[in-house]
């Protein structure tokens, strides 16, 4: 069995997606990163970077001790190789899928991110990262539209590629995006939406929606944190300033 440490956002569905797909047995274990969640004691155990998604997997390949895993591309790869599934056996694709993996993770996710933040939550109107983050969304939006032409999936075959990705492309309208201007995007999206298990996932995440984050507290808990943030989740003692 396998607990995931989760909360509705783009990197925590990328995990339940799997699990869904996988048929493997889990169970939530919710995480309220708007409270404060990410610095417990607890969870900082699983997660040092204080960030959802993380797994414990009670019965790792091998047998053994239970298996933390934290950084949701790490999770996809540890799934992918306990299961066998949703990475390509040949070694061609695998690597193409392991690279579109690494696009999204290093890429898409971080520049998608930074235009939620600057359009949604900051606190004022800071007109040059706008458009700093809404030409690269736009760019890499083309970047994979180009890399969908002629093909279903991105890695050839459905992979954890697309499940690392479909999530953050969901939130199109979050980062203002006409996904119309990416005909090939929208395709894929709303192929993988009719899978069954994405369903369940979705599903899943929007029955733990908790609205938009409007408080100051919410606002200082996700977005004002600093070394001195996690000296005192771990009890250390701070520096002088």
């Amino acid at each position: 069995m396998i607990e995931l440490y989760f909360w509705p956002t783009p990197n925590g569905l990328k995990i339940s997606v799997f699990l869904e797909e996988a048929g493997l047995e889990y169970r939530v274990v919710p995480i309220n990163i708007q409270k404060g969640a990410q610095f417990s004691p607890e969870f900082l155990q699983i997660a040092p970077n204080n960030r959802i998604p993380a797994i414990i997997d009670h019965t790792p390949c091998g047998g053994g001790e239970p298996l933390t895993v934290f950084e949701s591309g790490a999770i996809l790869m540890y799934l992918a190789e306990k299961t066998g599934r949703y990475l390509p056996k040949d070694s061609r694709l695998r690597v193409q899928a392991i690279e579109w993996l690494m696009w999204q993770m290093g890429g898409l996710g971080p520049m998608l991110g930074q235009n939620h933040h600057f359009n949604r939550y900051a606190p004022e109107e800071v007109p040059y990262a706008i458009r700093r983050y809404t030409n690269e969304t736009l760019r890499l939006y083309a970047v994979l539209d180009r890399r969908l032409q002629g093909r279903e999936f991105i890695a050839e075959e459905y992979s954890i590629a697309d499940m690392a990705a479909h999530p953050w492309v969901s939130r199109y309208e979050w980062h203002k995006t006409d996904i119309d201007r990416f005909p090939q995007v929208k395709r894929w999206y709303e192929g993988i939406l009719l899978r069954p298990a994405v369903r369940i996932a979705h599903q899943q995440a929007v029955q733990m929606e908790t609205g938009t984050i409007d408080s100051d507290d919410s606002r200082q808990v996700l977005f004002g944190q600093t070394d001195a943030t996690l000296k005192e989740a771990y009890g250390e003692a701070l520096g002088p300033d």
